[in-house]
């Protein structure tokens, strides 16, 4: 689904008790603190519009984007919660790591790639567990989906959403996995340069498949590509957010379309 015409393209992060949506040029958040007050806060983005018309550099690009945003977040809103910004979060990411690796020993050539690829994806669901994460995960596509449909009430909107980073998901394990196995062929025994290439090049082809997808939405072959996506969406990434929550959401919403008209 592209962006409706006249409407801002948005997109976001959730945040573990709030939320940051990325504009055209702005980031607005809003968080639930301690006290129960709803606090907002914006910025400009860094942008690196050199790379708008180079793919795979784009999507990159874009990423890089996205994560030096972070950090103006906490300056501007201490009070945010990040969505591994949390010491049991990072216990399971290190297990994670070295779980991955121990795999790739174990099991040698793609079952290995492949296991160590899914193992990876366990920070992501642990933190999706507890907390609201997960509801405020389901707050930025109901905030965003019902802006881009025109509606005042976001409640109606759903928790799935088209563009959703999720779907970024089936593309980037496919391309990593033959990324490293043609690189095994090649060298012999590869070292943390040509790794690191190869995941760069993994995530680069996947964001080219992602916004594939978007330009030709109403085909088969999109529809297949972004069914694991709404299926993680659906069933681990996403909760049904209550009022509170949504109103979180709808004051980030408020706020980035304040910065951008401005």
């Amino acid at each position: 689904m592209t962006t409706p015409e006249g409407k801002l393209r948005l997109g976001g992060m959730a945040l573990r008790n709030g939320l940051l949506i990325h504009g055209p040029t702005h980031w607005a958040a809003a968080v639930r603190t301690k006290a129960g007050a709803v606090k907002v806060a914006s910025g400009r983005k860094p942008r690196l519009r050199a790379a708008d018309g180079i793919p795979g550099v784009r999507g990159v690009a874009r990423l890089g984007e996205a994560f030096a945003v972070i950090p103006l977040v906490k300056k501007g809103l201490p009070e945010a919660k990040l969505p591994f910004q949390d010491p049991s979060v990072l216990a399971v990411a290190a297990g994670a790591s070295i779980g991955g690796t121990v795999l790739r020993r174990r099991l040698r050539g793609a079952p290995g790639e492949v296991a160590a690829g899914l193992i990876s994806f366990a920070p992501a669901l642990f933190a999706l567990r507890g907390g609201e994460l997960a509801a405020y995960h389901g707050v930025e596509h109901k905030a965003i989906g019902a802006y881009e449909a025109g509606s005042e009430d976001a409640a109606e909107a759903t928790k799935e959403h088209e563009r959703c980073g999720s779907h970024l998901v089936a593309p980037m394990l496919a391309s990593n996995l033959a990324g490293t196995l043609l690189l095994r062929r090649v060298v012999e025994r590869p070292g943390p340069v040509a790794g690191g290439a190869v995941a760069l090049a993994s995530t680069a082809a996947a964001v080219e498949v992602f916004a594939w997808c978007e330009r030709n939405a109403e085909t088969r072959a999109a529809r297949l590509l972004k069914r694991p996506g709404f299926e993680i969406q659906r069933l681990v990434g996403t909760r049904e957010p209550d009022d509170r929550q949504l109103e979180v959401g709808t004051a980030a919403l408020a706020e980035i379309l304040r910065v951008e008209a401005e």
